[in-house]
């Protein structure tokens, strides 16, 4: 009864005064509900601001000392959070790791720097921005707030090679993005994969890098975009997967590329490493099996393909056709990562590149522990092949020393085909966004904070 009494009296109280400071001095004019309140058990009042939204958990706080105390700790804000359409670990690795712009900089959940209140009340004023994950193959698009792409677009055919820094081509791709999701650019951020070319740590690759990056900034720009936030696709793919340091395996349409990433940064210096094929050779192989005409675009949809654990092992085994179609070609289409010269391609395996880049990583001895390179994140269409990253760990097992290989994880695209567009998202959600990651046109030449 007193509970029941409690809550009618703070909801007529809360309600009877709109201007916080008068509501402030009627509640604490009260003190018959404040001191029932005081006496509830600690799980009891958890459990009411449990029950309500976190703004009328801010009424509530103005109650009593003891519902002030709980909603002033972080308990219940990261309840509230936990409530939001993210998960809650994808939420916490954001705040924690990347709510500080690059350079990137560890916030311990216990710091002042972060209050979780302060966290749950900036995201939800953060505005609605524009996600662009471009590449060769294909792109995805949609907005920051939206659980997945809007969208998607087959790049290679529509506007043809936008990893060049020519403006009419970038201007005419980004025009095509922005009128197919019905938004102006100059209403809001946008956020941007920088695709994975020029990866050599030359002068000549770093100044093609350069020239691309100016060209993406100017189109942006000169569209009225307010600010920009661009970062390397493997970096947000490493993102996504809640990791700032590791590899990524990008298997893209034309190469794939094997990217060493240290606290966000790509370790080029180190090495990243490129083999000559990517999923463009992998769905010509199923066309030319199944002997059909479709376009490689079509050919992806009709992918049932898998990754043998052991190749020879599945080879020998009677498969049954699918539709009359597919039978040994179901896990051959896969193997050609693993053994390209079984069909014709003179390239070095997958495992081959991701141990020679794990090795190279080992030499550098950048850090004391060395276990920075033992996260490895697969990511592109292709890298979502079932048991791809089972097969992965298995042969760099057998192909590394146990120093290096002791401890690997090779973990799957954990979106999927969208799995860069989401590491977009984490940034573009975060409490302190736009402001550590995005640049500005009055910024541009003095500041830089795209990430390559």
């Amino acid at each position: 009864m007193n509970l029941r009494k409690v809550w009618g009296s703070v909801w007529s109280r809360s309600k009877c005064c709109k201007d916080p400071k008068k509501a402030i001095k009627v509640l604490e004019s009260s003190s018959s509900s404040i001191s029932v309140f005081d006496q509830l058990p600690m799980d009891i009042l958890v459990k009411i601001l449990m029950l309500v939204e976190p703004r009328d958990a801010l009424k509530l706080s103005l109650t009593c000392k003891a519902l002030k105390r709980l909603v002033g700790c972080n308990r219940i804000w990261i309840f509230y959070l936990k409530c939001l359409q993210d998960s809650w670990d994808s939420i916490f690795f954001a705040e924690t790791s990347l709510r500080f712009g690059y350079p990137l900089r560890m916030v311990s959940s216990e710091s002042e720097e972060l209050m979780f209140v302060r966290v749950y009340g900036h995201r939800a004023q953060v505005p609605d921005s524009i996600i662009i994950d471009g590449g060769s193959g294909y792109c995805k698009f949609g907005r920051s707030k939206n659980d997945s792409p809007s969208g998607r677009s087959v790049t290679f055919l529509e506007f043809g090679n936008i990893e060049s820094p020519i403006y009419a081509r970038l201007q005419q791709f980004f025009v095509t993005i922005f009128n197919r999701m019905q938004v102006k650019p100059y209403m809001q951020p946008v956020v941007v994969s920088l695709p994975l070319c020029h990866q050599d740590d030359t002068e000549s690759a770093k100044a093609s890098r350069r020239q691309l990056k100016t060209a993406i900034l100017n189109v942006l720009f000169d569209m009225n975009v307010p600010a920009v936030c661009a970062v390397n696709q493997a970096i947000l793919a490493l993102y996504a997967a809640r990791q700032t340091s590791g590899i990524v395996v990008n298997i893209g349409f034309q190469v794939i590329t094997i990217v060493p990433i240290l606290n966000g940064k790509v370790m080029r210096k180190v090495g990243v490493e490129v083999i000559g094929f990517g999923a463009s050779k992998l769905t010509g192989f199923l066309k030319e099996k199944m002997r059909i005409s479709l376009s490689l675009h079509a050919i992806q949809t009709l992918k049932e393909c898998y990754v043998a654990l052991d190749y020879e092992d599945e080879l020998s085994r009677e498969t049954k056709e699918i539709a009359g179609t597919l039978s040994n070609e179901r896990f051959q289409t896969g193997e050609i990562l693993f053994q390209p010269r079984l069909f014709g391609m003179r390239a070095m395996g997958l495992q081959q590149g991701v141990a020679l880049c794990m090795d190279h990583c080992d030499a550098a001895g950048i850090t004391g522990d060395g276990s920075w390179f033992k996260t490895i994140v697969l990511a592109g269409g292709s890298a979502s092949l079932p048991g791809l990253a089972e097969r992965l760990e298995k042969e760099l097992h057998d192909y590394l020393p146990a120093s290096i290989c002791n401890g690997v994880r090779v973990i799957p695209p954990p979106y999927g085909v969208d799995t860069a567009w989401h590491g977009a998202k984490l940034i573009s959600n975060l409490s302190t966004f736009p402001g550590p990651w995005c640049i500005t046109r009055k910024q541009l030449p003095r500041k830089s904070r795209l990430m390559w």
